[in-house]
């Protein structure tokens, strides 16, 4: 199958830049970790650079647009990782999971070649939606059958530890979610283009006519306007950290 992201990533780096906040809380659950597999890799995003990484990326759209400098990265897919049992001493997956095509081949995959643990970043599905599912009900229909639930990682990986990632107002980041006080965003082409939700929505055009409409009227601000007032918002997303050893 041919990664999402040889479609949808032209021109990801330049709304998707890792935000340091976000970064920190990842880096920080690394540990004492010194050689890390960072799977599903993308551009590179939140890779820690003082440790030895390793990246590895199915698509060659994305391994084409990491900067220079960046980790080491091989092609190939979580499923069928290329590299010998207990290789690192750590895994990570940042906002990756919910692409693999066996989500339970991936981790039993990254079980195999970390030594000390496992740290996903991933999104909680049963979390409350933020406003723009009101706009769009269809991204929850789209991300339920594909976004893991959080027990799904207990269940194979025992016992794990589950953090909430509070996403910045100003997220530099722009995954869905990242906009949640900047609704005007999404009206922006090229930052739905760096969405993969975005890539998967047919009747998109419409609703972002109905939050235009909403935005110049002011019906927005009436319902959603109170948000303005925080710094940080709860919207699901999750750090999931196993200790393997």
């Amino acid at each position: 199958m041919k990664p999402i992201y040889d479609t949808i990533g032209k021109g990801y780096t330049g709304k998707r830049v890792p935000d340091p906040r976000i970064a920190a809380a990842i880096h920080g659950a690394l540990g004492q970790a010194k050689t890390v597999l960072n799977v599903g890799a993308g551009t590179g995003s939140y890779e820690p650079t003082d440790r030895n990484v390793t990246a590895l990326e199915p698509s060659t759209e994305m391994i084409q647009q990491r900067p220079q400098g960046a980790a080491k990265v091989v092609q190939g897919f979580s499923e069928n990782i290329p590299f010998a049992d207990n290789q690192f001493d750590a895994a990570m997956a940042v906002l990756t999971v919910h692409h693999w095509t066996n989500f339970e081949a991936g981790i039993r995959e990254m079980q195999r070649v970390a030594k000390e643990r496992l740290v996903i970043l991933t999104f909680d599905p049963a979390a409350p939606y933020f406003w723009l599912a009101d706009y769009l009900p269809e991204i929850i229909e789209l991300d339920q059958p594909i976004m893991p639930p959080i027990a799904k990682f207990a269940d194979l990986l025992g016992e794990v530890k589950v953090s909430s990632v509070p996403i910045p107002n100003d997220c530099t980041d722009g995954f869905l979610g990242a906009y949640w006080q900047r609704p005007h965003a999404y009206l922006d082409p090229e930052v739905r283009a760096a969405i993969s939700t975005f890539a998967k929505l047919e009747e998109a055009p419409k609703a972002l006519q109905e939050l235009e409409a909403d935005l110049k009227s002011g019906a927005w601000e009436e319902r959603y306007g109170h948000m303005n007032a925080l710094k940080e918002l709860d919207i699901g997303y999750r750090l999931v950290t196993a200790e393997l050893s």
